[in-house]
């Protein structure tokens, strides 16, 4: 049973796209969402510094253009589909929910409304490595912090305001390695509820599809049926925790057996590979590893 994943924000790094534009109809198809978005995918794909390609606004249209790109040339039929953070909407998208145009539509507002509310407060995200989960949960609430995403294996994601992660710093959960994120704000929590508001105002003018494939909410990792219910929860998923090790779960609930994660891949099957043992993972990073990826369908 395949299941087809797109990772989130951070997974970008300069020059990520370089060796897939040689890819037939590719930069093409590129340039045409680059002109639905108003940015230059291609350059922010190849040629764009970590800066850049850092920049909310910029990250979200791109990762979401390459992981539906990269899905096309695959040409793969999953039994489920799944996506962490904005990688939602690319899953929308490979479900039938959103149309490709529709879900970089979204997308480019949602990343231009998560950038603005970012701006408000000073505000950042650590992961947190190791340490019982309980006593992580527990120290992240201590300090009014928000566990933003729980990712499973042994990593939690926290955020909030710069005071609130110096504290934290200064008094980590027992046996656990913090590491500051570089990301613009405290994605998935309350500071992003200015960016709720104006995605759920864009998202009212579009009418979505039932999903077509099996699709995972990161909410709680549900299956979810309706096409309507599952954007309500795309919208409210800005500003609320991830639930990634959900996911997983449900996954090995339904029997996963091969992970394929989409460009830029490498997060997401770094995670399987230690939650959900005995699954076949490939992380599509350049076009080499496609040959991989449909070996693992035979």
């Amino acid at each position: 049973m395949l299941v087809i994943v797109a990772p989130g924000q951070g997974a970008q790094t300069p020059g990520f796209l370089n060796p897939w534009l040689e890819l037939p109809g590719l930069a093409d198809r590129l340039s045409a969402w680059s002109d639905l978005v108003g940015l230059d995918l291609v350059a922010y794909g190849t040629t764009a510094g970590a800066d850049e390609i850092r920049d909310t606004s910029v990250a979200q249209p791109l990762l979401v253009a390459a992981g539906l790109a990269v899905a096309e040339v695959l040409g793969a039929s999953p039994d489920l589909v799944a996506g962490h953070s904005v990688g939602e909407f690319t899953a929308a998208a490979l479900a039938g929910v959103l149309t490709p145009e529709q879900a970089l539509t979204l997308v480019r507002e949602r990343g231009q409304a998560m950038a603005k509310a970012a701006s408000i407060t000073e505000t950042g995200m650590f992961a947190v490595l190791g340490g019982a989960e309980e006593d992580v949960l527990a120290a992240i609430g201590r300090h009014g912090l928000t566990a933003a995403n729980v990712n499973g294996a042994g990593q939690i994601v926290a955020g909030g305001t710069l005071e609130q992660l110096e504290a934290f710093k200064a008094e980590p959960p027992a046996r656990a390695r913090l590491i500051p994120l570089s990301v613009a704000g405290a994605f998935h929590t309350v500071h992003m509820a200015p960016a709720v508001d104006h995605l759920r105002e864009t998202a009212a003018d579009i009418t979505p599809a039932d999903p077509t494939v099996t699709l995972l909410s990161n909410a709680d990792g549900a299956v979810v049926e309706s096409g309507g219910e599952f954007l309500r929860r795309l919208v409210d998923q800005v500003a609320n925790p991830v639930r990634w090790d959900a996911c997983m779960a449900t996954m090995a609930d339904r029997g996963v057996t091969t992970m394929i994660e989409l460009l830029p891949g490498g997060t997401l099957t770094g995670l399987a590979k230690r939650a959900l043992r005995g699954v076949t993972t490939v992380a599509l990073k350049t076009p080499d590893d496609l040959d991989a990826a449909r070996e693992a369908l035979k």
